[in-house]
């Protein structure tokens, strides 16, 4: 079975996920916001309470909220790296995102792979499946467990809202065709987790979300 635990870090309040297997204790960390030494050591003391092992770090895209502890990831667990090809330009911008925002941080290192739709990851027995959901960035992807019935949507799709459109890369009705064609089709009872806020579902957001509807 696999189970979620839900960090709010950063002063941009993101939602930081670590969904791991109960009995072989692999682990992925997705969308590190760990800003400071403090949140760093918050997730670190609940990895070792757990006893995990950190096989993925994640980037659904590469906004600087969501990568701030990527360095700190691949440093502390050696974990396999994988973001989208089509945000690296953010990594490399990470540096102007920071100055911009007023935000110190760590440079993130570059993926050992990058994602690729349809791509699969194994936490013991269950599998995740990357799905491609462009708009909000260009590189934006979500983390479907089919069986557990669970979507880590990053910030393409929040409960009753949307990811902005207003920043790199992205753009409004690319956001939304890829919402209604990629995620709109899951069954009604899949959890979505997105990457602010709180949790919601499929059918939920297809009835509520006013910009879906």
């Amino acid at each position: 079975m696999l189970i979620v635990k839900k960090f709010v870090f950063s002063p941009f309040y993101e939602n930081t996920y670590l969904v791991y297997d109960d009995t072989s204790r692999d682990a992925a960390v997705i969308d590190p916001g760990c800003y400071d030494d403090s949140e760093r050591k918050r997730l670190d003391d609940f990895v070792i309470q757990e006893n995990l092992y950190i096989k993925y770090l994640i980037n659904t895209h590469c906004h600087i909220d969501h990568i701030f502890g990527n360095a700190f990831i691949k440093e502390k667990f050696n974990s396999q790296f994988l973001a989208p090809k089509e945000d690296l330009f953010l990594l490399d911008l990470m540096i102007k995102q920071g100055e911009i925002y007023g935000t110190p941080l760590i440079p993130s290192p570059y993926p050992d792979q990058f994602i690729t739709e349809g791509e699969i990851i194994m936490l013991g027995n269950s599998t995740g499946k990357f799905i491609f959901v462009p708009g909000h960035s260009p590189g934006g992807y979500c983390v479907y467990f089919e069986n557990e019935k669970i979507c880590f949507t990053g910030d393409a799709l929040f409960k009753e809202s949307i990811g902005r459109t207003d920043l790199w890369g992205g753009n409004y009705n690319t956001l939304i065709k890829s919402i209604n064609e990629k995620l709109l089709v899951l069954p009604d009872d899949v959890k979505i987790f997105p990457g602010h806020e709180e949790v919601s579902t499929i059918g939920y957001e297809r009835r509520n979300n006013q910009f879906l509807i």
